[in-house]
Formats: C-alpha cells, sequence, structure tokens
C-alpha cells in the first residue's frame, strides 16, 4: 500500500532572525519568524507526511502556543513525525520538496539542505529532492516578505 501526502508553509521575512531551510543556515539579511525556527521547508516536508497518514497538521502536533516548541529545531520536529510514520508501519518512498523565494539564492546550499532531510527520514539522499524558485517578483514571496514551500511524499508500507 502507498499513501501521498502534499505539505505546504509559509513565513514572513523579518530582520533580527536567522533563516534556516532544511537544517540549514543561510546567510541573508532577514529569518523567518515564526514560534520555533521557521524552517518552512522542513514544516512542509512534516506536513507531507501527516496528511499522508490522515494525521493532522505539525501545529497540532507542536501547537504555536505552547512554550515547549520555542524556539525548536525544525529538524527534530521533523524526526518526532517521522517516528509516527514509522510506528505505523510505513517507511520513505521518496520526498520532494520546492522551496520558492526571491532571495537569497539557494543553490549553493541544495547538497546540504538534502542531506539534512534524509538524515532526518532515515533515508538515502537520493530519495530526498530540493529545489528552489522564485515567482518572478509576484506575490509575497516575490516582494521578499516571505518564503514558503510545498513538498510531497511517498510513504510505502513496510512489508515486516
Amino acid at each position: 500500500m502507498v499513501r501521498i501526502g502534499h505539505g505546504y508553509d509559509a513565513h514572513r521575512l523579518v530582520e533580527g532572525r536567522r533563516l534556516v531551510l532544511c537544517g540549514v543556515e543561510v546567510p541573508h539579511s532577514c529569518g523567518l519568524i515564526g514560534h520555533s525556527d521557521a524552517d518552512v521547508a522542513a514544516h512542509a516536508v512534516a506536513d507531507a507526511l501527516l496528511g499522508a497518514l490522515a494525521l493532522g497538521d505539525i501545529g497540532q502536533h507542536f501547537p504555536p502556543d505552547d512554550p515547549a516548541y520555542e524556539g525548536a529545531d525544525s529538524l527534530e520536529l521533523l524526526r518526532q513525525v517521522f517516528g509516527l510514520v514509522g510506528a505505523r508501519g510505513y517507511e520513505l518512498g521518496n520526498a520532494d520538496v520546492t522551496i520558492v523565494a526571491e532571495s537569497p539564492k539557494l543553490a549553493p546550499h541544495i547538497g546540504r539542505m538534502r542531506a539534512n532531510l534524509a538524515i532526518a527520514l532515515s533515508c538515502g539522499v537520493d530519495r530526498i529532492s530540493v529545489k528552489a524558485t522564485t515567482e518572478e517578483r509576484m506575490g509575497f514571496t516575490g516582494s521578499r516578505e516571505g518564503i514558503c514551500a510545498h513538498a510531497v511524499v511517498l510513504l510505502t508500507k513496510r512489508a515486516d
């Protein structure tokens, strides 16, 4: 049996915060605001995993008003979500992530992003795709107000 999930997340860019994407601190004049480290890409993958198994969304599992998650490492939250996947007898087939940002340029960081996600999801990097694109200066990402990410995952039932 296979399950497919889609995740989406968006956060506003502000001065005075680190920009963390797929667990990589990307040099930039602004970072994403959020209760955790605001890693939109890790959040999108977590939501895709949760969606594939009809387990709600990341906010239900890690409420944004819970002080326990203030400044949380989103890759750690992703590992916890992936634990739910394994507990239900599934494993990752693959994950495909698209980060939408007008700036900064993300190409130099994609390899580390893929490696971080592969570690968090207990799989080979060949099962992880991370891409970056712009919206040609349209919308909130194009005007540099924020960054968003989409993720799609395929889960397969383990043959225990």
